[in-house]
């Protein structure tokens, strides 16, 4: 049975910062715009700032979606199952914001990841939670992590840095619907 809770605990955040991947889902106010969906991971890019606050970093790739509907609307979710230990689906419901990483507050987030990394990094996702919900998560299967994929590093790796900032000018601009993604 589900349950919800008042806050991030510190159980809680164990579980969170645990799982070597997660989901975010945004959607746009059009009813006929696209819900996206993403996946993501690699070890060091998600973070528990606090009882209500969360973050993630969003590396160069794919399109602008999350950005775009957060700039529009700000409505996120982000999904965790456990595929090890007891069967749990978290989700944390909230409002998201963007920042780049020209933002004053993007200096003062980034130590909080241990992802050493930075190209490529195209912005910090900060998800300001209201909801936090935990499941059964009985038809989750249980998997074990070979290893994070390191291929979107050595793919950055071989790029100078006009390449990013063609890429987000030209691929990260505007949504698959038209909103407005990333400043160019």
């Amino acid at each position: 049975m589900g349950k919800i809770h008042d806050a991030i605990d510190d159980r809680m955040a164990r579980l969170l910062l645990d799982q070597p991947v997660f989901f975010v889902g945004t959607a746009p106010l059009d009813p006929h715009g696209h819900v996206n969906v993403s996946p993501k991971g690699m070890a060091g890019t998600f973070t528990v700032l606090d009882e209500h606050r969360v973050a993630y970093l969003d590396y160069t790739g794919s399109g602008t979606e999350t950005i775009a509907h957060l700039s529009e609307n700000g409505r996120i979710v982000l999904m965790f199952c456990a595929f090890t230990g007891p069967p749990t689906i978290v989700r944390l419901h909230g409002t998201g914001r963007t920042l780049l990483p020209t933002d004053p507050e993007f200096t003062a987030l980034r130590p909080r990841f241990t992802k050493q990394r930075t190209l490529g990094q195209r912005a910090i996702i900060v998800v300001d939670v209201h909801r936090v919900s935990d499941s059964c998560g009985f038809s989750v299967p249980l998997m074990d992590l070979r290893a994070d994929r390191d291929l979107l590093d050595r793919h950055h790796e071989r790029r100078d840095p006009a390449y990013f900032t063609d890429y987000h000018r030209t691929r990260n601009a505007t949504s698959i619907d038209g909103l407005p993604g990333l400043p160019t």
